[in-house]
This record gives C-alpha cells, structure tokens and sequence, in this order.
C-alpha cells in the first residue's frame, strides 16, 4: 500500500484519539488536514496562527511521539497556515511554519549520594532517592532566533563557545550585562538550551536571583539550609537571572559564594546575568564581585539599526506574517531603545491592525508609534530625523554623512541639522558627529540658514513646514 500524507495522518490520528478526550480530539486535531508528505516530513494545514500555537504548547509531545511512530525517529511536521494579506488585496498567502518539536526542555534524575537520600528540591515537591526537575529553560529562547549584530557579537559568541564546551572554556562565569530588553536572558537560555541539546546527561538550571533568594529564606525558615546547597551543588549548568538583585543580601551571597566555589571547582558551568557590569555593582561583596570577574563580562549593547530591522524581519517570519518593507523600516527608525519596546510596537501595530480591520501602511505606524512614544516618554532620534529627511528629498542617507558639496545635500544636511537641534536633547557635536562629521561650529551655522531661509525662500519655508509635520 502507497503511503501517502493522508495514510500516515489518518495513522496519526488514530493513535491520537486514543490518548485524549474525544472532545479535544475534535477541537484540535479533526480541523487538520494532511497536504504532503516528502521523505520524513509530513505538512498539514491548522486554521490559524493560534490553533499552531496552542498545539505547539500543549500537544507537541503527543505529535512528536504519533508522528515518529509512523515515519521514525527523524520525523518532522510542517504547519501551513492560511493568513489575511496585510498588504491590503484580497489574495490570501500561505505561510510555512517548521514546528519546534520540542516541549519543556527536561534533565535527567539527579542520583543523589546515600548519604544524602533526603535531600529536598526547592522547584517541586522532595523526592525519596532521585530528584526530577525541568531545567525551566524557554524552549523558544534558542541561537537560532537570536539576532547577532554588532551590539551583542561577543556576547552571543562567548555563549556559543560555553554551549560547545560548558566548563571548559576560559569563560567561566560568563556574565552577560546590559540594560533592560536587549536580550541578555535570551542569550542565557539559548546557552543552556545549546547544552541540553549537545549534551543531554547534564543537568541544566536556570532560575531567577529573586527566586534563589526565596529558595534560601525558606530552607533557614525550616532548617533545611544544607539540603539547599546539596541540592545546587548537583547543577552541571546554573543559570542565574539578575544577579544585581543579590545587592545588600549578606546571607545571599554568602550562600551563593559557597555554591559558586563548589560548582567551578568541580568544572561546571556558572552563567550569570545582570543589568551592569561588575564594577557598578553596589552592595555586592568584594568577594562576590572578584569570583564574577574571573572569567568573561560580556556586554549586550542597543542594537544598531540594521540589527533592529533583522530583528523585526525575524519576529514577523516566525509568526507568519507580512509587512511592507517601509512599515518595517520606519519602526526600526523610530523604536531604537531596546528589543522588548521595538517587539511590543510591532504587537501593537498588529492588534490595531486586525481589530480595527485596517491595512498595516506607515501611515498606521506613524499613528501608533505616537501613543507608543507618548507612553514611554521616547524622545525623537538623530537617525529617525536622517530617515525622514532623506524620504522627502528621495536621496539615500549615505548621501548626508558624506562630504559631497552638492547644494541639495548640503540643503539636506542643513536640515538634518536643525531639526535635530529643536527635536533633540543632543550636543551639537554630537550631531555633528553623525552628520558627515562636522564640528559644532558648522551645526549653528545650518541653524541660523535655515532660520534665515525659512524667512526669505517660500519653497525652502514650504520645506520646513512639511518636514516639521512629518516629524510632528
């Protein structure tokens, strides 16, 4: 018998049906339909966006187990989901969807010494002999959609290296710091989940210092302190989240420093995060400071604009959708803060899109990235004003920063110029400096031109008026 997609599927079925209820059964697996089969991977076409998701979360596990028995152990689904065009025509697109086939990311039993066979696991209830945990690792925090560019290379290089060899790199800890949204506990997910995947024996936690610190009040509250340190002495890979948060706690970081000491002595990896470097951590021990700096301070900085339109571009093929290129642009331009800001503009302009039914244009943009920026007080940028500068006289910003002497460059310039000095808070040197490199001398004098222009050129007053509305 030829099999098929429909033969393999239907097999997949039956097997499903027998381990749910027969009403989920067919909420969420008889709106399936089977589409092609080719080699090991099997495509079937869900309704929606949601319907991959909630299967992705809830049923992956069931769907990996169904489909392997069917086509073996490289098996491998495809969703395709039929999507609303946000270009605005009628015509429906299909997108592809790889699904993740992978569910909560989980480590082996912990053998624990005899003489420690009551040893209790502060994630979950005590074991007897052998503790379970999850590594609590985000399955969708992976390399693979994390977006290197020049503001995080090192960082995310460094991780890589630890992935590859946890222990046996020079970079032990490794400390990723930098402000909020740039994706240090990504890149700290990735790493363990790099390790999971290359070495599947060891035993990967990561938790948060907030949640470490509770951990450690409860076990002296009910004198359970030693099962504590045993317990995080057995991690192959600790994780720890915001470490800042470890300030002004003594007995914190006292047990944090006994931990520390036991984990690297023994050759396992510490990978810490933190909102600063280490020398601007107040109220840390100095102790607690110099073990930090033993290995590497990596540093994640705001991503730079050709970063910010990966970043976008990524996040909208992951999710299936399409945007216009200049939609996509426009926001990298003007949401240049961090990555969660510049991802949560993006789900803004989504929502009003679909609920107020309207196609996703730059004008829809302009109109919510105003309440965006209005809400966290975003102060208009140098580059965003280079942006819609160079739009209106059709010429490419490369044009501004270079030291051609051609009127209409120099006229550009000179705008350029002026409205970042009515729309900024920067020095003049500095936008200067991002202007073709010119001194502070050179910004006052496009200032006064094109105060003088605007007074005695009607077309050069006619530009500034459009300008000052488009930047409004």
């Amino acid at each position: 018998m030829e099999v098929t997609a429909t033969s393999v599927w239907n097999n997949c079925l039956a097997f499903i049906k027998d381990n749910i209820s027969i009403q989920n059964y067919k909420t969420w697996f008889m709106p399936i339909k089977p589409l092609k089969l080719q080699g090991a991977v099997l495509s079937v076409q869900v309704p929606s966006k949601f319907f991959f998701e909630w299967l992705e979360e809830n049923y992956i596990d069931l769907l990996r187990m169904a489909i392997r028995r069917e086509l073996g152990e490289g098996a491998r689904l495809v969703y395709s989901i039929v999507m609303e065009n946000t270009y605005g025509n009628n015509n429906p697109v299909t997108v592809k969807i790889p699904s993740a086939n992978r569910g909560a990311i989980k480590n082996n039993p912990l053998n624990v010494p005899t003489d420690n066979s009551s040893i209790r696991n502060p994630f979950v209830i005590p074991g007897l002999k052998k503790l379970q945990i999850e590594s609590q690792l985000n399955p969708n925090y992976t390399f693979d959609n994390f977006i290197e560019g020049d503001c995080n290379r090192l960082a995310r290089s460094a991780g890589y290296a630890v992935a590859e060899k946890p222990g046996g790199t020079s970079f032990n800890p490794l400390l990723l710091y930098g402000g909020v949204g740039l994706g240090k506990t990504h890149l700290a997910h990735a790493i363990g989940i790099g390790i999971k995947d290359k070495y599947p024996e060891k035993t990967v936690l990561y938790v948060s210092a907030e949640k470490f610190t509770q951990q450690f009040m409860h076990s002296t509250r009910n004198n359970t302190r030693n099962d504590f340190v045993h317990f995080y002495e057995m991690i192959d890979c600790l994780i720890i989240d915001d470490v800042q948060s470890f300030a002004g706690r003594e007995k914190t970081q006292d047990i944090f420093f006994e931990i520390f000491n036991y984990l690297h002595q023994n050759g396992k990896q510490v990978i810490l995060t933190s909102d600063r470097a280490p020398v601007d951590l107040q109220g840390m021990e100095q102790r607690v400071l110099s073990r930090l700096k033993w290995g590497l301070s990596a540093d994640l900085q705001v991503p730079e604009l050709e970063t910010r339109i990966a970043i976008l571009e990524r996040k909208t093929y992951n999710d299936g959708i399409e945007l216009p290129t200049d939609v996509i642009e426009y926001l990298a331009y003007s949401i240049n803060s961090n990555v969660r800001e510049l991802e949560g503009a993006l789900n803004s302009l989504l929502a009003q899109s679909l609920l107020n039914k309207k196609k996703i244009t730059v004008e829809l943009a302009q109109q919510m990235v105003k309440k965006f920026v209005k809400t966290n007080t975003k102060e208009i940028t140098i580059d965003y004003i280079q942006k819609i500068v160079c739009d209106y006289f059709n010429m490419p910003i490369e044009l501004i920063k270079s030291k051609t002497r051609k009127r209409e460059v120099v006229q550009a310039r000179q705008l350029t110029m002026y409205f970042s000095k009515q729309l900024t808070k920067n020095s003049l040197a500095a936008i200067g400096a991002q202007c073709g490199n010119k001194d502070h001398a050179t910004v006052l004098h496009a200032c006064r031109t094109v105060a003088n222009l605007s007074e005695t050129d009607k077309q050069f007053k006619a530009y500034v008026e459009d300008l000052s509305k488009k930047l409004s």
